[in-house]
């Protein structure tokens, strides 16, 4: 499963389009009165300006599988790595990947992620165009079985077996991560809650959540 196309809303859209663009040096593809989409590798990330309320997300960017160090270190110069149980980093047994995690100034909380199961390695050296992807979105319900029984019903496959508070649905290039609302958000001191998003799915169409 491939996002093309994810929009979110943001309260903050002067200091969330400086961050991308001028700290992390992302590509802006366009802009205009309320908006700025930017180039995530294969997908386009769009933010649009809201005034209602203070929207933040979680999503996440998929890296090469071989550069967790390169890409640690480089957005370590960036942004502050957030912490669980002390530690600014974590690796997944059950989905052989390295993560780590920090916030953007709109509060997002944004993951890179390292998937050993892919075949991505790269020995460029890691920068904003090593991002490969935008792989992960949470979803946020009240209740989370039954919309994931929905999804699975449309064809969207299981990635891993959940649990009545969290579920991911997809792949390793593109996942639903459906979080029940009021769940702490792992490696964030914020609990999940529901804001609209529009995405693109490619050969499923598009998607919304809300």
């Amino acid at each position: 499963m491939r996002f093309t196309d994810i929009t979110f809303k943001t309260a903050e859209m002067g200091a969330v389009k400086h961050f991308y663009k001028d700290v992390l040096g992302v590509p802006v593809i366009v802009q205009g009165s309320g908006f700025v989409t930017f180039g995530i590798g294969e997908t386009k990330l769009t933010f649009e300006e809201t005034a209602e309320g203070r929207p933040f997300y979680h999503f996440a960017f998929n890296i090469p599988e071989n550069q967790f160090r390169e890409a640690k270190a480089w957005i370590s110069g960036k942004a502050v790595l957030n912490r669980e149980n002390g530690e600014d980093e974590t690796y997944s047994v059950d989905w052989d990947a390295h993560s780590l995690y920090f916030e953007d100034p709109a509060g997002n909380i944004v993951e890179l992620i390292a998937r050993h199961s892919l075949n991505d390695a790269s020995d460029r050296p890691f920068g904003a165009e090593s991002l490969l992807c935008v792989s992960e979105i949470g979803i946020v319900k009240e209740d989370v079985p039954p919309f994931v029984d929905e999804l699975v019903g449309r064809g969207f496959p299981k990635y891993r077996e959940g649990s009545d508070q969290f579920a991911p649905v997809g792949d390793e290039h593109g996942l639903l991560i459906v979080a029940r609302k009021g769940r702490r958000w792992f490696f964030a001191e914020k609990n999940a809650d529901i804001f609209p998003i529009r995405a693109h799915v490619q050969g499923v169409g598009a998607m919304e959540f809300s």
